[in-house]
């Protein structure tokens, strides 16, 4: 029966505060997600992390297999004796007992666990196809995210099936932070098959110098990562509510290190990436804008999110749960590509028409995306604004978006502008309003009015043109969106539905802008280049 009451003892405290030590010190993205569950979980979280850290390294510390697979066992066997009497006196795993007795913790997932452990460290593992690499990423990372899955509620066996596919994607981000590193140690991590599919081997991974064969190469392991992140995107659904964000924390970073090996592709052979968070706080990695120019402020219209989610099977609050992960990931692809200003169409004048429900389940959404994103975010240097009315929505996310904004407004690397309950047109009728004021006033004569002073009366007046227009989902016009900033945009429909959108959909975006020749009304158009709006298929 679980027990969810203090700890026992001083000792058992201890035991916890060490096994959140080393998780911190060592895999410090899963310590700042584990930080958004309940006091009442995120100790025992810590301590199953805390007890595959220190195995971990007992698997690693010796450089003879014989004597690493014999240290190992000798932890494996103490480790179930301790189970089977039902307490520990080791100083970090007297945690792990407890909360394997405590949450009932099924023995066949630790045995599973172990059983892959020891087959690792006793020689570096050959995957012939990707169903022997899964069996891996199954035995070494989904049992260890089984072992938590009653923690958070995940209760049935769609449930736990969910919990382990997220943890192989967790470790597959693994593999390809510490490629490099395992390259030249010998271990290859990557399904034999789809390296000679490529005509490589595991030699011409450590050298990389077969750029195209290894962007091919690195393409196929990004189908894999996505096929994987399709089984664990139902999770956060299928767990108690207050571990909603820490599913959807753990599903964000491994979509937007998905995205990274698609920013550097063959370059992760001989550069590896970093992981997302160190010990210290978020790790700010310098922008890499593509060849041929990057437009400085995008508009982003989100669309497709209901059908997403009806493609799936899903209810469409589904859909806007998935759309708020994609506009995180957007504002993190725009960073890396160089990106200054970014606009989104989050909540139009026109969206309050929907259903109560829909309505509800899209505030909820909004409310989990600024939860989820908005410390991150700060650190990175993100200035947040909104643009759109401000007296309609609920009081609680209307305050939490005003001091998102009053706690970014110091932040230059992007400018984030969230268009939400907004109009185009009610945005430039409120403007003559205030300028027909000025006039009866006498502050400004009718005939003095210009561009420039119906701009600065816009909800966000200092925002600057729209350069590149990307509306998703396949429809093809501008839904009131910004109508006096888009006066000279370039636009990009793409087909692809909002929540699937990602880095290398809005590469291919700034790509398109890039081909173009803006005339701005004047000069003649490019020979070679087409003035027709981009479509993507």
């Amino acid at each position: 029966m679980r027990d969810e009451g203090a700890f026992d003892s001083r000792e058992l405290r201890e035991s916890y505060e060490l096994c959140a030590a080393q998780v911190r010190e060592v895999i410090a993205p899963m310590w700042r997600a584990t930080e958004s569950l309940p006091s009442t979980i995120r100790p025992h979280v810590h301590a199953v992390h805390g007890f595959l850290v220190r195995t971990d390294h007992i698997a690693d510390e010796n450089d003879s297999s014989v004597e690493r697979e014999r240290l190992l066992v000798r932890w494996r066997d103490e480790t179930f004796e301790e189970l089977r009497i039902g307490r520990s006196d080791h100083p970090l795993r007297r945690a792990y007992v407890d909360t394997v007795l405590r949450w009932e913790v099924d023995h066949g997932v630790i045995e599973e666990f172990f059983e892959a452990m020891v087959a690792d460290c006793v020689s570096p593992p050959v995957f012939e196809t990707f169903a022997d690499q899964r069996r891996y990423l199954r035995g070494v990372a989904g049992t260890v995210f089984e072992m938590w899955a009653p923690m958070v509620g995940a209760r049935t066996p769609e449930a736990k099936a969910a919990i382990s596919a997220l943890g192989e994607v967790c470790q597959m981000v693994d593999v390809f932070e510490d490629l490099p590193a395992d390259l030249t140690a010998g271990r290859c991590y990557l399904p034999r098959a789809d390296l000679r599919e490529s005509g490589l081997g595991p030699d011409d991974l450590r050298r990389g110098d077969r750029l195209e064969a290894l962007d091919e190469l690195v393409a196929v392991q990004l189908d894999r990562w996505r096929d994987l992140l399709e089984l664990a995107a139902p999770v956060p659904g299928m767990v108690d509510p207050e571990c909603h964000v820490f599913l959807r924390g753990l599903l964000l970073g491994a979509h937007l290190q998905f995205d990274e090996v698609a920013l550097r592709r063959s370059q992760v052979f001989t550069d590896g990436i970093e992981p997302l968070v160190s010990a210290e706080g978020v790790v700010r990695r310098p922008a890499r804008p593509q060849t041929g120019g990057v437009p400085d402020h995008v508009a982003v219209i989100m669309d497709g999110n209901r059908r997403w989610a009806a493609a799936r099977g899903l209810p469409p609050h589904q859909g806007h749960h998935a759309g708020e992960w994609a506009a995180v990931r957007l504002v993190n692809a725009a960073l890396r590509l160089g990106v200054r200003h970014l606009s989104i169409y989050a909540f139009s004048t026109e969206n309050w028409q929907r259903s109560q429900e829909e309505l509800g389940a899209l505030f909820e959404s909004l409310g989990d995306g600024i939860a989820l994103g908005i410390e991150w975010l700060h650190e990175l240097g993100v200035r947040v604004r909104w643009c759109g009315r401000r007296d309609r929505l609920e009081p609680s996310l209307a305050s939490s978006l005003m001091l998102v904004e009053s706690m970014t407004s110091n932040n230059d690397v992007l400018s984030l502008t969230l268009c939400l309950d907004y109009g185009g047109r009610e945005e430039l009728v409120g403007a003559a309003r205030a300028l027909a004021a000025e006039a009866v006033a006498g502050t400004i004569l009718p005939e003095e009015i210009g561009p420039a002073d119906l701009a600065r009366n816009l909800y966000v007046p200092d925002l600057p043109d729209v350069d590149l227009l990307i509306r998703t989902s396949g429809e093809q016009r501008i839904s009131n969106f910004l109508p006096w900033h888009l006066a000279y945009a370039e636009m990009v429909f793409d087909p692809t539905p909002w929540p699937d959108f990602d880095l290398e959909r809005l590469r291919q975006a700034i790509t398109a802008y890039s081909g173009r020749r803006r005339r701005f009304g004047g000069g003649l158009p490019h020979p070679t280049r087409s003035a027709e709006p981009a479509r993507f298929t």
